[in-house]
């Protein structure tokens, strides 16, 4: 009988790490996409040092891409390549947030890759990507026109991210707006 009461606690422990992991998995929606829920109404400061930026609005009537990423993240710079592609048809829907870094190390990291966006905001304390819902960098949201967020893609994008992104930004404008 001593031994039996003796594995009562692993077993509880083992049934919290079940149930736990069942939340875990029960809160990400499966295609990443969006609750309807809006960006955050913040301005960030830009690395280029102009006015604000905020996306709460939409920027200029369209919807954008904002991806946030780090010098200091290593599947950031595997992205890369792919945000490259996708600024070359929406120069003027992509935008960047550097999350948690400095404005040099992030200037560097454009420099040495390439900037693909219109505009870099700054988030050196990681507010902001906390108010978009940021789980953990590289994170990608498609926000649209009037401030919504239409899709959040968390981690590394792909081919196939990349496409759904293109078609937000594009279908978005294709339904009347400039």
């Amino acid at each position: 009988m001593k031994r039996w009461l003796a594995i009562l606690p692993l077993l509880g422990l083992v049934g919290l790490g079940i149930v736990g992991a069942q939340k875990l998995g029960a809160d990400k929606p499966s295609a990443g996409l969006s609750d309807g829920r809006a960006a955050p109404v913040r301005s960030f400061e830009r690395l280029d040092g102009g006015d604000g930026l905020t996306f709460h609005e939409g920027v200029r009537g369209k919807p954008v891409m904002v991806n946030l990423f780090a010098s200091w993240c290593g599947p950031c710079e595997v992205e890369h390549p792919l945000l490259l592609e996708l600024a070359r048809t929406h120069p003027d829907q992509t935008f960047g947030i550097l999350y948690r870094d400095t404005p040099e190390n992030g200037a560097q990291f454009l420099r040495q890759l390439g900037n693909p966006f219109k505009a870099v905001a700054l988030d050196p304390d990681g507010q902001g990507g906390l108010d978009f819902g940021l789980t953990g960098v590289p994170e990608t949201f498609v926000i649209s026109a009037d401030g919504q967020v239409l899709r959040h893609v968390r981690g590394v994008l792909t081919p196939e991210t990349v496409d759904e992104i293109r078609g937000l930004l594009e279908g978005a404008r294709g339904a009347g707006l400039p």
